[in-house]
Parts: C-alpha cells; structure tokens; sequence
C-alpha cells in the first residue's frame, strides 16, 4: 500500500512540473509576443487591417528674378484599382479603357492583378478623373495629384529641366535643386476587413502632405526671351547647326540668361524637336542629345576670344607693354610649321593694341612665346581654366588641356590664339568675368533664394569668390583694349552709340581641320569701364559669311540694344560716333 501511495505521488509530482514548465513557456512566449514583440506584431496587424494611400505634395514653384513664375503645378489626378474590392470586373475594364484612351487587354491584365493596389494611370485631366469618380465604380481610386507645368513651354528649357511621373527632377534645375522643391507626402490610412475591403463605417487617419519649397531664380524671362529671339534669327539666317548665348553679370556670378536653340517643349519633353526623323525612330540618345545644354556640358576651341587670356597673361607677367612693336607679313614660322593670319596679305607693323585690335595671329604668337607655358599654365589656372566653373546645373563638363610638360613651341602658338584645347563656353565666361571686374573668380548660378510656401525667405544662396586673381591694373588695361576692339577694331559691328562697350571676336575652325566648318563668336561686356552685363554668343556652323566679327558681334550689339535700357543703364553724354 506504502509502495502504490509513493508511486502516486511521484507521478503527481512529474505532472505538476510538466505543466509548469509548459506554463513557463506560455507566459514567457505571451511576454514575448505582447511585450518583446509588441511593435512588430502591431505593425503586421496594421498592414492587413490598414490600407494606406499616398497623397503627393505639390513640387515647390520656381521663380525668375522679378517673381514671374516659370515652373508651377497643375492639379490633375491618378486612378488605380483595387481588385479585392471590384464588384464588377468587366464593367471596370471597359470605363477606365475607354475615358483613359487605353488598350483594354493593358487595363484588364491591371485589374485582374492581385495586389494591395495597382496605378492605372498617372497625371489623368481632373475633368476626365471628376467623370470616373461620378460613376462611382467599386474597386477604383481616384487620387488628387500635381503635374508640373510650364507656362513659357520652351522658354529656357535647356536650364529649368523638367521632372518625371513622380515629379522628381530629371534634368536641369530641376534636378540640381530636387532636395529644395521636393515636399513631403502626405497619406490615407482606411481600415479592411480579413478580405481586404475596406470598411465604409471606419474612420480615415489623414496625413497632410508638405508642399515643397519655392526658388527664386537669377534668370530674367524678359532678357532669356530677347536673347532666345536673336539666336532663333541668326540660327535661321545662317542655317546653323545651334546658336548658344550667355548673359551674366560679370561683378557677382548672376546669369541674367541662358539660351542653347534649339530648345524643347518642357511640357513635352519627350517630343522630339526635329521633323526629320520620325517619332519610331527616334532613340534614347537622341533624346539625351536634345536636352543637352551646350554651354556647360560640351567644350570646343575658343579661337580668338581667348586672346583675352594672352594679353592678361602677358600684362601680368610684365612682357609686353600697349606701345611695343610687331610685324605681321601674314604668317609666322614656328618651328616646321607656318602658321597664318586670318588676314593673308598681313598687317605689316602694329602695336600691341593694334594687334589685339586687329585680332592678329602672329601678334599673340609671339606674345605667348614671351609669356612661356609655365607662366601660360599659372594665369590660366588662376582664372579657373582647369577647374569647373560649379555652376548650379548638372553634367557639367571640364576643360581639355595639354599636360605642360608636353607643351612645346608649336602647343604653345597655337594655344595663344585659342587652338588646340577645349574649354567649356562657360568657363570662357567665368575667366573673361574675372579679367574684366577687377580680379575676382566668381561662381556662375541660377539660384538666388529659397522661399517657403507663403514666399518667405528662408534662406539666400551663396556661392564662392576668389579674388585678386590678377591685379586690378591689368584689369583696367584690359578693358580699355577690349573697349578699342569695339570702337575701332575687329568687333566694331557691337558698337551701339550712347554706350562703350568692349570685347573680343573669334571665328574657330572645328576638327577635323578643312572641313569648312566654323564655330563664330563673340564676348562682350558693358559698361567698358565698369561692366554689369557680359554676354557670349556662339554660332556653330553657320552657311556662307561665317567670320566672328561680322555675324557674331551685331547679335550682341541688337541685344544690348534692348536689355542695356531694361536694366537701367543710361546711355553716355558723348559727341564721338565711330567712323
């Protein structure tokens, strides 16, 4: 009997510690569950019992200088489905279909997809969305959205950039200034049941989305369209491949204008702009190559306008004075190779005023060789030839120099006239800026300030200077000569009378050599003495008369003739009128 009792209770025993270890493990697996792994369990049960719809933030606007909006949003709407909650399938199929201009095996392969939500279509009109949503059709969502638009469509087009479906910049400021423009979005939280549907009775959890900041831009619509204008002329007249203009203010880095034509339609960025190839056949590259903006992303030989670097070189290392002597029998022998002049028959004697006047090859030929690479190299370091520019956009490209090493007589002639190395047009500008304002390096930019949503500043955009890069003598020599090519030299088709201008004209044979094809340009500043305005202007390949001096500097003249007024520069009280 003692035997039987003890053999119970041992087996009591056993029992007993079976179960609380089981017990344990519940409560430690529930303390796990409802406490460990609390957060994550309640994130699980949220996503099933929860449906979230994003609501887009409207894309920050952007301003020129004068407040006059040139990228803005258009309120349109994005329909998509959800196949849990379709009742009827095919009635479904046939209205998104048919109001959305879509194939209907496209629409039925969407509707018929199992997921939590499938987009239809994005950026539909909100008239077209308002009739889809009066149908009341189970199943289909119909969100507001914002598409960007663009009220000047082509203006400025190779600058602003444009965005993609989901707003985000592609090209251009855009892009550059996406952390700037893009808000934050907001959400739709309704509650489903085991099935996914959604239930009617439940209460929607709503968060606001966060419109975007604003940008205030340098860019005046005003002076981008003169200047869009006068290259859409001259491209028509000389049948150019594309003419590029730039209009800074040289003092502070402020690009007043920017045109690269042709250009496209921001509101169709996708539609390509020239009519000989069909829409089949145009390719990725082709695209790629229409949006491309040649003043920063492509680089080409100066030629002429560069003898603006020589001259400063040669100023600043002492070698050359206004009165000293040349002699140009219209080539000059360096090394094996005979290098001519523009003018075959040559200029005979001339100073060095002259010769810059005149554009003279032979001249600067022989000022680089006094100058010699190294010190060459040292000044065009200094005004930023080897370095990008840092302007605000994207893609921007660098400059293509020899290695000085490899710089022997006949690298260095030809470079002292703008040969035989590529820099970017804006670099051109940036150095040229820096020769004429007293020394300074500034930073080309398009961005001025940062507003919020009710165009508060909230912060203005500071870019880096370098100054006395050369000294404030050479600078004042400079523009006294560049203000004798104008008034009497190789650019006197810029004169404008009532105002001094200086500058510099170039006429660039493009590789390979002979092959008949020229880049014309020319830069000029104004007021010569005291520049608030620089303007380059390029026209690549263009037909019959192709010389810098005669197709290049009147563009700019017209263009002065209009935006010197418009930004308030007087004309000067003289009785001088050139010949």
């Amino acid at each position: 009997m003692n035997v039987f009792t003890h053999h119970n209770k041992l087996r009591l025993f056993q029992f007993f510690v079976i179960a609380m270890l089981l017990i344990s493990v519940m409560v430690f697996r529930l303390f796990y569950i409802m406490v460990v792994k609390s957060k994550y369990y309640g994130e699980a049960a949220a996503a099933i019992q929860e449906r979230e719809r994003s609501i887009k933030a409207p894309r920050g606007l952007i301003y020129d200088r004068n407040g006059v909006v040139i990228a803005d949003n258009k309120a349109v709407c994005s329909i998509s489905v959800i196949h849990s909650q379709i009742t009827d399938e095919e009635k479904v199929v046939k209205e998104l279909s048919e109001r959305l201009d879509l194939d209907e095996a496209v629409v039925k392969k969407k509707v018929a997809k199992v997921s939590s939500r499938e987009k239809i279509k994005s950026n539909v009109d909100k008239n077209v969305a308002d009739e889809i949503r009066g149908l009341d059709l189970a199943g289909v969502m119909v969100d507001d959205d914002y598409k960007r638009y663009y009220p000047y469509s082509e203006l400025a087009s190779k600058v602003i950039g444009f965005t993609g479906a989901d707003n985000q910049g592609i090209v251009g400021i855009e892009v550059e200034y996406d952390d700037v423009l893009m808000g934050v979005n907001g959400s739709i939280n309704t509650l489903t049941d085991a099935k996914g549907i959604e239930i009617p009775s439940a209460a929607e959890e709503r968060t606001e989305p966060v419109p975007g900041n604003n940008l205030v831009l340098t860019l005046d619509v005003n002076i981008q369209m003169y200047i869009e204008q006068a290259a859409l002329k001259v491209m028509q007249e000389k049948n150019a491949n594309r003419v590029c203009i730039i209009v800074m203010n040289p003092q502070n880095g402020e690009i007043y204008g920017m045109a690269d034509v042709p250009g496209y339609d921001l509101n169709e960025p996708f539609k390509y702009n020239k009519s000989d190839i069909s829409s089949d056949e145009v390719t990725q590259d082709d695209l790629n190559n229409m949006w491309r903006n040649f003043c920063i992303n492509d680089t080409y030989e100066p030629g002429s306008t560069f003898k603006i670097v020589t001259a400063t070189s040669a100023l600043e290392e002492g070698v050359v004075r206004l009165d000293d002597t040349f002699y140009c029998p219209g080539y000059k022998l360096v090394g094996d190779r005979r290098i001519r002049c523009h003018k075959t028959v040559g200029h005979g004697s001339e100073t060095f005023k002259q010769g810059i006047m005149n554009s003279c090859n032979p001249v600067f030929i022989e000022v680089g060789a006094r100058v010699g690479a190294e010190n060459f190299y040292k000044n065009m370091q200094k005004l930023g030839l080897f370095e990008k520019t840092g302007i605000d956009l994207p893609g921007e490209a660098n400059s293509i120099f020899h290695k000085l090493e490899n710089v022997g007589e006949v690298e260095l002639a030809t470079m002292s006239f703008g040969q035989s190395f590529q820099i970017t047009p804006m670099q051109l500008v940036r150095a040229v800026s820096a020769v004429v304002n007293g020394g300074t390096l500034v930073t080309p930019h398009f961005g001025k300030y940062v507003t919020d949503s009710n165009n508060n500043i909230i912060s203005e955009l500071k870019y880096d200077t370098k100054t006395d890069v050369i000294s404030n003598e050479t600078s004042e020599t400079m523009k006294y000569l560049l203000e004798a090519v104008v008034s009497e030299g190789s650019g006197k088709n810029a004169y404008l009378e009532g105002y001094s201008i200086g500058g510099k004209t170039a006429t660039s044979e493009k590789l390979p050599r002979r092959s008949g094809k020229y880049i014309s340009s020319f830069i000029g500043f104004a007021p010569a003495q005291n520049p608030v305005v620089l303007t380059l202007i390029m026209i690549d390949e263009p037909e019959g008369v192709y010389y810098g001096g005669t197709i290049a500097a009147p563009v700019v003249g017209d263009i002065y003739n209009n935006i010197l007024p418009y930004l308030g520069i007087e004309k000067e009280e003289t009785n001088e009128s050139i010949q």
